[in-house]
């Protein structure tokens, strides 16, 4: 009988002649549109290719990446400790009272029971739904979930259902499904969704999912990446946003973005937190974070928490451009948080155009997102306002938004070179 292959392909050959949606564009995106390199200190103003730019692309929402005393504490701590140490997995080795210090302080701040430290954000959300699920449970997800939720949902062994972004009736109809598969297999159902979705910067809809919980039995995993520290009557999160902590089954937040550092931390009640310290393989088989990190951690959590200023100054710029881009016309879509999403039409060619037409002549660096993250013939401009940005910023970036808005409906950016120089 024959077959329909009579070959092997070669591993390297097949990824030759495919290197993916964004990457078929390296030759003349790298260095630019992709991976490009911002110089000098973090803030609002930073170089690019050698020119000044005003920069709205930095998660850097409270401008704790060089305030004074973060710097300070960083420098002392390495010096103290090295990079290295502590040595090993904090299981084996690796472990201290500066860590278990620092997960004492983010379980109380976000209103839990305990928490546990992790290395990274990305690796910590997909170990997490790793170790919380087996193949007997069900997860239902948003649609327009971070990739690390997705990620973590493709590991899972068991029946996934994914429900329409931020739609609870669609939600429902998930559970519903689920739920009849639990009760055939004897499983549990997990939900999962976002604080603050990071593309659009709506809101997760945390209290009417949590009180989904009255008609059907499940657990609730909130990654709040972006919500943590700038969300809240004091920054606690998107679930305190929306009042509804106890809610939250389990909540994960990042220090990548309003920490201004790197790692991530899960928090619940203690027993659930137990169980993924000693069962999240990412966590088990890694080193522990390093002590500079986490002493400066420490001081960067008590700056967020005590000087409210900074988050009242991310929201007075966000509020501003947010409503200085609507008064001007622009789509911004449904954010109810600081990310401020500008959405234009048109292609791949008119967006490349447009956006260097932004960076070389305008001098505004913004985060450029097209398709297959968003829909064909869609452009996002992405703007991530900061504590550190100023209303004159503002000002300038609607300013050149709507002369760059006149020329992609004018047609200008049809003809022009899209290959940075």
């Amino acid at each position: 009988m024959k077959t329909k292959y009579n070959y092997t392909l070669d591993l390297f050959d097949k990824i030759s002649n495919n290197l993916g949606p964004i990457g078929q564009h390296h030759k003349w995106s790298h260095g630019y549109f992709s991976f490009p390199k911002l110089e000098g200190d973090i803030g609002p103003h930073m170089k690019f290719r050698g020119k000044d730019h005003l920069v709205w692309s930095l998660n850097n929402y409270l401008g704790l990446a060089n305030h004074p005393e973060v710097r300070a504490i960083d420098a002392i701590a390495a010096k103290e400790y090295g990079m290295a140490y502590p040595m090993g997995a904090r299981m084996m080795s690796g472990n201290s009272n500066h860590h278990e210090a620092l997960e004492q302080d983010l379980a109380s701040f976000v209103g839990k029971e305990d928490a546990f430290l992790l290395n990274y954000g990305y690796q910590g959300m997909v170990s997490i739904i790793d170790a919380l699920v087996d193949r007997n449970d069900v997860i239902v997800y948003d649609a327009e979930s971070h990739a690390c939720i997705i990620d973590g949902v493709r590991l899972h062994m068991g029946k996934r259902f994914v429900y329409q972004h931020n739609d609870i009736d669609s939600c429902k109809k998930q559970l519903e499904r689920a739920t009849k598969i639990t009760e055939q297999t004897g499983g549990a159902i997990l939900v999962i969704t976002e604080g603050v979705f990071g593309m659009s910067g709506a809101q997760g809809k945390l209290k009417e999912i949590n009180a989904l919980k009255d008609k059907f039995n499940f657990r609730l995993l909130v990654d709040d990446a972006h919500g943590f520290g700038t969300m809240g009557p004091t920054g606690a999160g998107t679930h305190e946003a929306q009042d509804c902590i106890d809610g939250v089954d389990i909540y994960f937040g990042t220090f990548a973005k309003s920490m201004a550092g790197i790692g991530a931390f899960v928090a619940g009640n203690e027993n659930i937190v137990t169980f993924l310290r000693y069962n999240m393989r990412s966590q088990t088989f890694a080193k522990s974070l390093p002590m500079p990190m986490v002493i400066g951690l420490k001081k960067r959590l008590e700056l967020l928490k005590g000087e409210p200023g900074l988050r009242e100054k991310l929201w007075k710029i966000a509020t501003s451009l947010q409503k200085g881009l609507k008064d001007n016309g622009f789509d911004i879509g449904h954010t109810n948080t600081m990310v401020t999403p500008v959405f234009l039409k048109g292609d791949l060619s008119e967006a490349t155009a447009l956006t260097m037409d932004l960076r070389e002549n305008y001098g505004i660096f913004c985060s450029i997102v097209v398709y297959p993250v968003i829909p064909k013939g869609q452009i996002e401009l992405r703007l991530i306002p900061t504590a550190m940005h100023t209303l004159d910023d503002v000002k300038e970036t609607i300013f050149a938004f709507s002369e760059v808005s006149d020329k992609l409906n004018n047609g200008y950016y049809r003809e022009q070179q899209v290959v940075p120089a």
